[in-house]
């Protein structure tokens, strides 16, 4: 009776053992299936898109930028040397004019007259030294028969003559002269403004205003001041050979014409600490207008094989400059950097970034450090972006 009731609490044993290993089995399984249905569940990591650009090896123009203004090469006003009336205006305001060409006739007459009177002078002074001559040539002839005083006299009388027909040939070449001046001449090639005066009118010598300002515009100058801690540069560029120097509008976005750096003034203005700056340019295409204000840009050096970025790469935080660099993983990485010039967006980077490497470029502002990219490499030609995802 015993044994068959150990057999009995074997049995029951086994049975309650039997009933907790089902029991544990089902309870597992509904949690790995519950873990596998949540894995499922779950969303996917997410990559953020970007645009992205190489950080490159090239070589950097390095410009000195500033503002200036456009200078006729050469100016001229215009004024009468002569008195008279204005007879004939031979030109049309903001016409091109070369030089020699005729702009203004004033009335001859007076000229004319006085010319004709010293050329007459000039005639009658030839014919009294021409019979002066004959009569010193019968007193030689004569010898001791003519006194030595009526030959010296003679002679004196023909060196007289002699001298005062050269004394209207003075008078006959500023007769010509005024004459001359009567028909007033373009001095130098160029522009006409405004005219002054109108047909009929008076002019003198004497007065002030103008007839017409002619300004010259092959080539033309700009005239520009440049920061006086920059004067060291600018004179070692100017040393070695002219440097480039560009004429861009007023906002820089448009370049206008270029040209080379042809003197610097020879004092600093102690008021502004600026130098002044003189360029010219061909200016064929008269892009460049006197009193025309522009923005300068004066090539001091070149960099060469700099590290260059986009300026859109570099971001300015509370610590300085950063960009976010991508690694093979496409993952963002926080680079510190250092910076130091910059033009036409694009910037060079001196310590942080290494030719080849890519950096983002746009959409950083959902980025952080280790984030995983998605990246489209920046492009002005849209249809030219390639598009990277993993």
């Amino acid at each position: 009776m015993s044994t068959s009731r150990t057999i009995r609490w074997v049995l029951l044993a086994a049975a309650i053992v039997g009933l907790g290993y089902f029991g544990w089995q089902k309870f597992h399984g509904q949690e790995q299936s519950a873990q596998a249905d949540a894995q499922k569940r779950a969303p996917a990591r997410v990559a953020v898109p970007v645009k992205i650009a190489p950080v490159e090896k090239a070589d950097f123009p390095v410009y000195l930028t500033g503002l200036g203004t456009v200078q006729g090469f050469n100016t001229v006003v215009v004024r009468s040397r002569v008195d008279g009336q204005i007879n004939k205006i031979a030109f049309q305001e903001g016409q091109f004019v070369k030089e020699g060409d005729t702009l203004v006739e004033i009335d001859p007459r007076p000229f004319q007259a006085a010319l004709d009177q010293a050329t007459a002078k000039k005639a009658q002074d030839e014919a009294n030294l021409a019979n002066a001559n004959l009569d010193l040539q019968r007193y030689t002839k004569l010898g001791e028969f003519a006194t030595r005083q009526q030959t010296d006299t003679q002679r004196s009388t023909v060196a007289q003559l002699t001298a005062q027909i050269q004394a209207d040939a003075a008078a006959i070449s500023n007769a010509q002269t005024q004459l001359d001046y009567a028909t007033v001449k373009a001095p130098i090639s160029g522009v006409v403004g405004l005219r002054q005066v109108d047909v009929g009118n008076i002019v003198n010598a004497a007065t002030q205003t103008g007839i017409v300002s002619i300004a010259q515009i092959e080539p033309i100058a700009v005239i520009f001041t440049a920061p006086e801690d920059q004067l060291p540069d600018i004179k070692g560029a100017l040393a070695a050979s002219p440097p480039k120097t560009i004429a861009l509008s007023t906002d820089g976005k448009r370049a206008l014409s270029t040209g080379t750096l042809s003197l610097i003034n020879n004092q600093v203005d102690t008021t502004s600490g600026t130098i002044r700056l003189k360029a010219v340019f061909d200016n064929k295409d008269h892009a460049l207008w006197p009193g025309q204000s522009v923005s300068t840009r004066l090539l001091i050096t070149t960099l060469k094989d700099a590290t260059v970025v986009p300026d859109d790469a570099i971001q300015h935080g509370t610590d300085g400059l950063y960009a976010f660099a991508v690694t093979p993983e496409n993952k963002a990485e926080l680079r510190k950097i250092k910076s130091t010039r910059s033009i036409d967006g694009r910037s060079v980077v001196d310590e942080g970034l290494s030719p080849g490497e890519q950096v983002i470029t746009a959409g950083q502002y959902k980025v952080q450090p280790g984030t995983l990219v998605s990246t489209a490499v920046a492009s002005s030609d849209p249809a030219q972006a390639k598009v990277k995802q993993e």
